[in-house]
């Protein structure tokens, strides 16, 4: 009997890389990260798919706020340095956050 589990291998991962399948494993979320550098958010702007968690690092030197504008997600206390904060966004919708310290920090997470 021939063996078909690597083309199977490689069918399940063409599909994941099109779209057709998540790229994390069965249960687990995936997550993304976005720093917080230089007064910063980077990436400003993250598309991502729902169930994704996406996590915040502060890598400033001064505290800094994750704030959803709108209030349609959970916003962070103040984070010191090295400190971090994670959203699971579950819904698909624009999700626009701001640092409440210091207002010119803005980014968004696109959920699809």
């Amino acid at each position: 009997m021939r063996r078909r589990w690597p083309l199977l291998g490689a069918l399940a991962i063409a599909m994941a890389v099109s779209g057709f399948l998540p790229l994390h494993a069965a249960g687990a979320a995936a997550t993304v990260k976005v720093q917080i550098r230089n007064f910063a958010f980077s990436p400003k702007v993250l598309n991502v798919r729902a169930g994704t968690r996406v996590a915040w690092s502060n890598l400033d030197e001064e505290p800094h706020t994750v704030t959803s504008a709108g209030a349609l997600f959970r916003s962070s206390a103040a984070l010191d340095t090295g400190d971090g904060y994670a959203v699971t966004f579950s819904r698909p919708g624009t999700y626009a956050y701001y640092c409440s310290i210091h207002p010119m920090m803005v980014g968004t997470v696109v959920v699809k």
